[in-house]
Formats: structure tokens, C-alpha cells, sequence
């Protein structure tokens, strides 16, 4: 089969997420417990207003999960440990010669290249688990590889970070034209623009050495959102000028240089453990609209939602507070993942007029 990942603008069939469960992740003290299931329910209940959300639930938290979800939230049990869905999680493909279609990307998932706090043992069938309820065939690949790593524009470009794909925790003895080759076979990607690095605080302790989808994403086929990190007390402002000169001398799979759009970061410089990573680039597309991360500053806030408008015209765009997802290593983008519609069901689907959650 040829399969191809669709852009993330494409029509969806559903969004899955995992519920988080007790864990070094969700925290140590009852507060912190509450703080991430409440951040997770939050970002479900604000995706549904688009689109039908699947919740993967561990047994463990099963009357939690229910209580918190209420009953337009569908919930499929399975046994997790980690619980951002985007890399635990399957990439959806299509095929578009074979119009009913849908594969399902089982990436090796090692811990984000072998972290010592990382806990995946259970979710190491997850991929299969959501396949087989998706209808989906998996796709088996031996490289190690997260959803967050990479963004796609459905016409052959993706973007990924050399700090990620060519990690030797992740990849060893792999050059690019392996892992481009790889690509090739299950994205059906003929362009690979690879980003130098990502941002600082991702090459800390409980980082992921440099994921794309914090740093910058294609809105449309030519046009990506780069993270636009302006305080130069902030050692990202640096990353980000190099980042826009990088794609100033990039092209993409049909030969279009790069329009940059910058998003602005909120004002906030540091947290408790150190520089912030915020950053608003780190956002999901539904059908109809945009769930954006927010930072509990109005004003930035606002500009943030202004510019994901601007870039992706006629969606809503709905604000969740990130900032405990955020305290756990990542945002909105990283606990999600979407489904795309196939071929068949699009043509069924009144030409491809997206589909709405129960609360739209």
C-alpha cells in the first residue's frame, strides 16, 4: 500500500487521548493528582465541542474516568503507563487508491530514547489496542519515532528535528537517508526538512531532546507557525532567530519556500524548575476549529488566538489552560491524536462536510 499521512487540517474522524493515571507523571501529592486529570478532562470536553473524542482508559482509573468524561466522551479501556497519546499513540495514514483505507503507524517507542524516568511497559500495545478499534491496519516500522517528532503537509513534506530522529537513544547507526527512506514508506514523505534543534528546555531532564511540534508546524502547503520566542533574557530567542533563518533557505516537497509566521510566546520567562517551554505553536486543528493552549495571560492569549485565526481561516478557535500539561513535559498537541477520515467516508460524508461533536 502507499500510505500517506493527511495534514492535520484534513477532515477527522475522531480525536484519541489517553486518561492519565497515578504515576510519577500525573504527581506526587493529591493537588497535583487533581491538577492533571482536571487539565486532561478540560482539553477532551473542549475538543468535543468539534469532534467525537475516544478516551483510552486504564481499568485503574475506570470511575474517575467516567465521573470526569461524562457520557458523550466514548471510553475504551486498556492498560497504560504514560499518557501523551501523540507518542504512545499510532499515526494515522491513508491510502488514496484504496478508498476505505486507514493505517495506523506502530512506531518503536523506546522512552523518548531511553529516559530513566520513562514508564511504557503498559502502553506498549497501545498502538495495536487502537488500530483494532479504529478498523485500522497497523503498520509496523522499526523506527523509533513519536508523533510529536514530526509535522506533516500532506503533499510530501514533513518536518523533523535532527536531535530527535538521528538521537542515538533513539536511532543508533542511522543516517538520514535510512530514516528518509523510512518515512517515505509509511508518510509517503519525499521532503525532509530538518530542523537543527528544538527548544531549550526540551534538552533538559524530562524532555524529549527536540520535538517539532513545540517548535513549529505547517498550517498550510508553503506556510509554517515558528515559535517566536522575543524576550532576550530567554534563551530560546536565539533558537527561534535561528530557526527563521534555517527556513528561510528550505523548500518543501513541490519547491515553495517557506512564508514564516511567527507565535509570539506568552511573557512568562520561568516557572519553578527553570526556563519555560510555552508555546503556543504546540496546538490541535479539529473540524471547525483550533484548540489552542493557554497560559493564563489574557493579553497573550488573545494575540495567540488572533494569529491561529489568521493562519486557518473559518475555524474556531477555543483557548484550554496548558499550563499543567505543560508542567508535565508537554501541551495540547502532545495528548492528542487525530483520525482522519477516509477517502470512502469523506465522499459519504455530504462531500466532506466535517463532522461536529455531541456538544456542537
Amino acid at each position: 500500500m502507499a500510505w500517506l499521512m493527511p495534514a492535520e487540517t484534513a477532515p477527522q474522524r475522531r480525536t484519541w487521548m489517553a486518561f492519565p493515571r497515578e504515576g510519577f507523571t500525573l504527581g506526587d501529592t493529591d493537588a497535583d493528582r487533581r491538577a492533571g486529570y482536571e487539565a486532561w478532562t478540560a482539553t477532551a470536553h473542549a475538543i468535543a465541542e468539534f469532534e467525537p473524542v475516544t478516551m483510552v482508559v486504564d481499568p485503574t482509573e475506570r470511575e474517575r474516568a467516567r465521573r470526569m468524561l461524562g457520557s458523550h466522551i466514548e471510553v475504551v479501556e486498556a492498560p497504560i503507563d504514560e499518557f501523551w497519546m501523540r507518542d504512545v499513540g499510532p499515526t494515522f495514514v491513508l491510502d488514496d487508491e484504496r478508498p476505505d483505507a486507514l493505517g495506523a503507524i506502530d512506531w518503536t517507542f523506546n522512552g523518548w530514547g531511553g529516559q530513566e524516568w520513562a514508564e511504557w511497559g503498559r502502553s506498549a500495545g497501545l498502538k495495536r489496542i487502537i488500530a483494532e478499534a479504529a478498523g485500522a491496519t497497523l503498520v509496523a516500522s522499526t523506527l523509533v519515532n513519536e508523533g510529536g517528532g514530526i509535522h506533516v503537509d500532506g503533499e510530501g513534506t514533513v518536518l523533523a528535528t535532527e536531535t530527535v530522529q538521528l538521537d542515538p537513544g533513539r536511532n543508533p547507526g542511522l543516517d538520514k537517508a535510512a530514516i528518509e527512506a523510512e518515512l517515505v514508506r509509511t508518510l509517503r514523505a519525499t521532503t525532509v526538512v530538518w530542523l537543527p534543534r528544538g527548544l531549550t528546555r526540551d534538552y533538559e531532564e524530562f524532555g524529549t531532546r527536540g520535538h517539532v511540534d513545540i517548535v513549529a508546524t505547517i498550517v498550510s502547503p508553503g506556510r509554517v507557525l515558528l515559535h517566536d520566542q522575543r524576550d532576550p533574557g530567554h534563551p530560546d530567542h536565539a533558537v527561534c532567530r535561528e530557526l527563521r533563518e534555517f527556513f528561510a533557505g528550505q523548500t518543501d516537497a513541490r519547491g515553495r519556500s517557506f512564508e514564516v509566521i511567527g507565535l509570539p510566546a506568552p511573557a512568562t520567562l520561568r516557572d519553578d524548575e527553570g526556563v519555560v517551554d510555552w508555546s503556543y505553536v504546540n496546538h490541535l486543528v479539529v473540524n471547525g476549529g483550533v484548540v489552542a493552549c493557554g497560559f493564563g495571560e489574557p493579553d497573550a492569549d488573545a494575540r495567540a488566538r488572533d494569529v491561529l485565526a489568521a493562519a486557518y481561516p473559518g475555524r474556531e478557535v477555543t483557548t484550554v489552560d496548558a499550563r499543567e500539561i505543560f508542567a508535565r513535559g508537554g501541551g495540547i498537541h502532545c495528548i492528542t491524536q487525530q483520525q482522519p477520515l477516509t477517502v470512502a467516508e469523506l465522499e459519504a460524508h455530504d462531500g466532506g462536510a466535517p463532522l461536529r461533536g455531541p456538544g456542537a
